[in-house]
């Protein structure tokens, strides 16, 4: 019978954890995929500005939203990717992509296209940030575990950045915000790059602790209360 580690032990990543996880503790990043421990998150109305972008643009044909995102339309949104497993080497792996895209655009010359929903205080340039994750829902369309592979052509982000506040008590509030269409050039080779030190880093012994605001909480804690 397998062990509660093996159990919860994670064969699935989330492009979003080859940004903002890897960008942060790799300690708490090693415990949730090998033993399934997250830490607590919050990020307050995330979800729902989100799904409010998606909603909005369901179906929207690309000039609606930027004339300079290639010809065609939102074909879907929301929805899982499972990919193939991934190779490293040339070597399957035990881990697959899985993840849910924002956007998923159908252009006229019959390739698609994944875009990311960003709701921003400040219109500031985070590809290179967010690159991996795109790239990493392109591969899973490209490279599914089953059904037909998609071809993706194009990758990027569609940031709405607040402007100012508008309104009053009679017609109602509202905020006015800025559109802006971010394209991110593919580049598969620094998503494998990217996917061989993720998995390299789960496969090694436990890290040290790590500066995160979870693991100072922790050690503190420890320190004051003992292993209670």
């Amino acid at each position: 019978m397998a062990s509660n580690n093996e159990r919860k032990a994670r064969e699935f990543i989330s492009p979003s954890d080859l940004t903002f996880s890897w960008n942060d503790c790799h300690r708490c990043l090693w415990l949730y995929y090998n033993h399934g421990v997250k830490n607590p998150s919050f990020l307050p109305l995330v979800g729902d500005l989100a799904d409010m972008q998606e909603r909005y643009f369901d179906g929207a044909s690309s000039h609606h939203m930027d004339p300079e995102i290639p010809a065609g339309k939102v074909l879907d949104r929301g929805k899982f990717v499972l990919s193939k497993p991934i190779e490293i080497d040339g070597v399957p792996s035990k881990f697959a992509i899985r993840g849910k895209y924002d956007l998923l655009m159908e252009f006229e010359d019959g390739s698609y296209g994944v875009i990311d929903c960003k709701f921003q205080s400040r219109d500031t340039d985070k590809r290179d940030f967010y690159a991996p994750q795109l790239e990493a829902y392109a591969f899973a369309l490209e490279n599914p575990a089953k059904g037909e592979a998609k071809k993706i052509s194009s990758i990027g982000l569609y940031v709405w950045s607040l402007l100012t506040p508008r309104g009053n008590s009679d017609t109602g509030f509202g905020l006015q915000v800025k559109s802006t269409w971010r394209p991110i050039e593919r580049n598969p080779e620094a998503l494998q790059s990217r996917l061989k030190e993720f998995i390299q880093m789960l496969a090694e012994p436990i890290k040290s602790a790590g500066s995160c605001e979870h693991c100072r909480y922790i050690s503190v804690r420890r320190e004051i209360l003992g292993n209670e």
